[in-house]
């Protein structure tokens, strides 16, 4: 078992390795590097709200924070621990099929589980964490289980009430991580039925404690469910998307995820919003759903260990890929990270099952069919060994993340969007101005690629086009502060003052924190000569920045300009506290200095420009100035 378990390890290490380098992608700029409660384990068990990937699970915020402790924002340690928790699963799973059937086709199950490429999303992609832990959680709950109840009977009624007592923690943990976990405990009873107690009446008269102790944990589940605003609007009842078009693409969905557990290719990070399908297809894979749904309930009814793994697929999927809408995701790999289980160990278990009808035997004294099941399970873990490997490349880099995405889905308008974020990332803005204008063909009123194209062309110097982009985008989203703070800036950049002005005020009714508006407003005022109104607007975006070294140049200039010289001084010397080798800053210090009467220090400042820059011009004739004004020789 040593030896399986180790090749588990290695397997896994082998497949994901090449991960490690990968960045923080998509989501993960929301739930890590934008997340102010993982800096501190304090705040890591109150995610922020807003449907981030982290809302409402603090047990998967909280995992975060551990990785934030070790390598703040550098992804090495979260990929490590993406992989560390996916090969945990393994060795779950293995546990767990080992104490069901036998050893053999326990590990060609777990091994093609953990390298089958179907599950990089949930490895690769760090925000997809919540899957593999829940996973994880998932699996120990189940398997702690079984450990507790073989132990029935017997003399270990400590251990028992310990590995019980395990299980149910771990499926209180699951709660915290993702709202699947919601099934762990119905799937125990199923196990307990069909493999344990033959019986729900049976498995209930013996263990009916454990079952209300891990029906318990969904209290957890719904209080969180309950304080997360349906997932910011993004999840339930309450979105945009009607249950039954969701449900209805399902019928797609769940064809597809098992169409790739036996044939991983192409596999596609994003399938974008597209609802339903070819109606022939349609009519297809509904008619090939439901007759696998019926023959797992028929299974079941019979006690068939097949109509376990059926329910096992179904049931798990069901959350999020029956009639509650998730409307960011109608589509995703991720949600077959526990189902693909089910259908690998289907698979195996058939093959084991027809052994001896092809005149072999599986077990002890039959090395010759042993090693040819042997040789097609090696053959079969390293060919989707080597495809989770290739595909680990497409999540090295956003670039050739969103490449590959817009290649597999070309009608993928976010897809094209997020791959003009990526072009205009690496200066490519010719290639992502492309992009947008296609997204924008396929969604003409999608807010996002107007907002982004606007940048775009904006930094291009075409400022004038950028602001129809920017009204665009703010139709859809009136009071959005980013928007309104970039027309601000391009109304300012024409020398619309008036406009800007009235842009960043209604951009701070929504973010009055952002130092960024209040920079905004203040060269706004400054560039209108409003000195004071520009001093407090500069002073605001330094409260709430200190180190923003424009801003602190911007107070002191506007402080020096409404005549306040010793505050403008003080500013200026905050300044260079941060930028100390600023040669200009030492030049407009001594300015003030020399206006305020004190030349001594206003000589220093001078002097300290030019040891700084030799050839600074200004600072020489200021030297010069200051050293007529106070009898000194001239500058050499």
């Amino acid at each position: 078992m040593r030896i399986a378990a180790a090749l588990l390890v290695a397997a896994g290490f082998a497949a994901y390795c090449g991960s490690f380098s990968g960045p923080f992608l998509h989501d993960d700029t929301g739930a890590i590097v934008g997340n102010a409660t993982i800096r501190h384990f304090s705040s890591a068990l109150f995610p922020p709200a807003g449907g981030f990937s982290t809302s409402g699970r603090p047990v998967l915020n909280l995992s975060f924070a551990f990785n934030y402790a070790i390598s703040g924002t550098a992804a090495w340690s979260y990929h490590a621990l993406n992989l560390l928790i996916h090969v945990l699963a393994g060795l779950a799973l293995f546990g767990i099929v080992r104490r069901t059937i036998s050893m053999f086709p326990a590990f060609v199950v777990a091994l093609l589980w953990v390298v089958h490429p179907l599950q990089t999303e949930s490895v690769a992609y760090v925000s997809q964490r919540a899957e593999s832990l829940m996973g994880l959680f998932y699996l120990i709950t189940l398997y702690c289980f079984i450990r507790g109840a073989r132990l029935e009977g017997g003399v270990g009624a400590r251990r028992r009430t310990r590995w019980y007592a395990v299980s149910i923690i771990a499926c209180l943990l699951g709660m915290g991580t993702k709202e699947v976990m919601v099934t762990a405990p119905v799937m125990v009873l199923l196990y307990d039925r069909a493999f344990i107690g033959g019986s729900f009446a049976e498995a209930w008269r013996r263990r009916r404690g454990v079952y209300l102790g891990l029906a318990a944990t969904w209290v957890l589940l719904g209080i969180l469910v309950a304080g997360g605003a349906s997932r910011g609007g993004t999840a339930g009842f309450g979105t945009a998307l009607p249950w039954w078009a969701y449900a209805f693409t399902q019928i797609r969905a769940v064809a597809l995820y098992l169409r790739l557990s036996f044939w991983p290719h192409p596999l596609t990070f994003d399938y974008g919003l597209v609802w339903g399908g070819p109606p022939f297809a349609m009519a297809r894979d509904a008619i090939m759903i439901a007759g696998l749904l019926a023959a797992a309930i028929v299974l079941f009814v019979r006690n068939s260990p097949f109509g376990f793994l059926g329910a096992w697929f179904f049931i798990i999927l069901a959350p999020s890929s029956s009639v509650v809408p998730v409307a960011t995701e109608l589509i995703a790999e991720h949600r077959m990270y526990l189902s693909l289980a089910a259908v690998i160990a289907a698979t195996v278990c058939a093959i084991h099952a027809a052994w001896p009808t092809l005149g072999l035997r599986w077990g002890p004294g039959s090395r010759a069919s042993s090693a040819a099941g042997f040789l097609i399970g090696a053959v079969a873990a390293v060919a989707l060994g080597m495809a989770t490997v290739h595909r680990n490349a497409v999540y090295k880099s956003t670039l050739a993340l969103w490449s590959d995405v817009v290649e597999k889905t070309p009608g993928n308008a976010g897809a094209r969007n997020n791959l003009g974020n990526a072009l205009a990332d690496q200066g490519r803005l010719a290639e992502a101005i492309v992009q947008y204008e296609e997204a924008l063909r396929l969604v003409p009123g999608y807010d996002d690629p107007h907002y982004n194209l606007g940048n775009v062309l904006a930094k291009s110097g075409r400022v004038e086009e950028s602001i129809d982009h920017y009204r665009t985008a703010l139709r859809v989203r009136p009071r959005n502060a980013a928007i309104l703070f970039a027309l601000g800036e391009a109304l300012r950049r024409l020398g619309r003052l008036d406009e800007a002005q009235s842009r960043y005020e209604e951009a701070l009714k929504g973010e009055s924190d952002s130092p960024d508006v209040w920079c905004g407003l203040g060269n706004v005022m400054l560039n209108g000569g409003k000195w004071e109104e520009a001093a407090k607007a500069f002073g605001t975006a330094v409260q709430l920045r200190p180190d923003n070294t424009d801003a602190l140049v911007n107070y002191a200039a506007s402080l020096a300009q409404a005549g306040h010289n010793p505050e403008a001084a003080r500013a200026f010397q905050a300044a260079l506290r941060v930028q100390p080798d600023a040669a200009d800053l030492h030049n407009d210090l001594g300015g003030v200095l020399a206006q305020d009467g004190r030349l001594a220090e206003a000589k220093g400042e001078f002097e300290r420009a030019l040891r700084l820059k030799p050839d600074y011009r200004e600072a020489r004739d200021n030297l010069e100035k200051v050293n007529r004004m106070i009898g000194a020789p001239a500058a050499p």
